[in-house]
């Protein structure tokens, strides 16, 4: 969920820290998320100097634990959303605290399922999203923010009308059936994968690629799953309106796609090389403030996200 200019010092600044860096990398192997050996240790050690230097250059980029909490913001989103989906209850008390201003969530209950398969696929995508918020907090330690103030009511709601889902004064329950459910998790899950897509080619060192590219595929099979769901029960014509939605906020461009390409089935949104696109932290923040100027607040973070990265982009 990181764009260039936020991952750009994410290798030079990790060797700024030698208790944050361990700390990261412990959390990293206890998630399976990627392990680092002595030799890598050793080689940070004696190249400190240097790493520094090159994490001055880049004056104004943020540190290491500036990008994971930018992620960790997103991550309680999700999983808030997934565990009152399938549990009827928000994230436990001792994993919402922290650096900067806590807040609550408005909206969420538990779904009603009746297909017993797609209750088995939200469950699981709960807990995987719990788990992104368990790995990254333990790998920021005492620098991790706390969950900030999250609306899943109202922001459905301006969601969907923008989207054209809905007009008037009707309002947008994304928990009321599961039909609902599918667009909402639409609405996220293809905003996560595109996130962390942008993030994959900037990162150079091994151990931080691949603990990229296991939270991306992660995010990638729930967001197949989801998009196997709605083109199932032929929705392809409401998840095209969320799409085309997702476009309008983050910036020019017409790079987001629907379920259906013509007549056919889109489950994986690739261009003609067959690849996916990405998006940067700032065009994430533009979907998820339901705003396509540059704001620090708004949709589902009425107060805005913690941490140091918390700008939308803009025209």
């Amino acid at each position: 969920m990181f764009g260039k200019p936020f991952v750009r010092t994410l290798i030079s600044r990790s060797a700024e820290n030698r208790t944050d860096r361990r700390r990261f990398l412990k959390a990293a192997g206890a998630a399976g998320l990627g392990v680092v050996g002595a030799t890598y240790l050793g080689v940070q050690a004696t190249s400190s100097a240097s790493a520094t230097g090159d994490a001055a250059a880049a004056e104004g980029a943020p540190s290491d634990a500036a990008v994971l909490n930018f992620a960790l913001n997103l991550e309680y989103l999700e999983a808030e959303f997934y565990s009152f989906a399938v549990h009827g209850r928000g994230l436990p008390d001792d994993l919402t605290g922290g650096v900067g201003t806590q807040g609550g969530v408005s909206g969420g209950k538990k779904v009603m399922f009746h297909d017993k398969a797609l209750h088995q696929f939200a469950k699981e995508i709960a807990g995987d999203e719990v788990a992104h918020v368990k790995f990254l907090r333990g790998a920021l330690g005492e620098a991790a923010v706390s969950r900030p103030e999250i609306d899943l009511k109202d922001s459905f709601t301006a969601a969907a009308k923008a989207a054209g889902l809905i007009s008037g004064y009707q309002q947008f329950d994304p928990f009321a059936n599961e039909k609902n459910f599918l667009l909402a998790a639409f609405l996220f899950e293809d905003v996560g994968v595109t996130a962390y897509k942008g993030a994959a080619p900037l990162i150079t060192n091994k151990t931080f690629l691949d603990a990229a590219a296991g939270i991306l595929a992660a995010e990638a099979y729930h967001a197949a799953t989801i998009r196997t769901a709605l083109f199932d029960r032929e929705l392809g014509d409401a998840a095209a309106k969320i799409s085309n939605a997702r476009d309008a906020l983050d910036g020019p461009g017409d790079d987001d796609q629907g379920v259906l390409l013509g007549n056919q089935a889109n489950i994986v949104p690739t261009d003609h090389n067959g690849i996916c696109f990405g998006r940067g932290a700032d065009r994430v923040l533009n979907v998820v403030y339901l705003n396509p100027g540059a704001v620090k607040e708004g949709g589902f973070f009425p107060k805005g996200v913690n941490g140091d990265i918390v700008a939308s982009g803009g025209a």
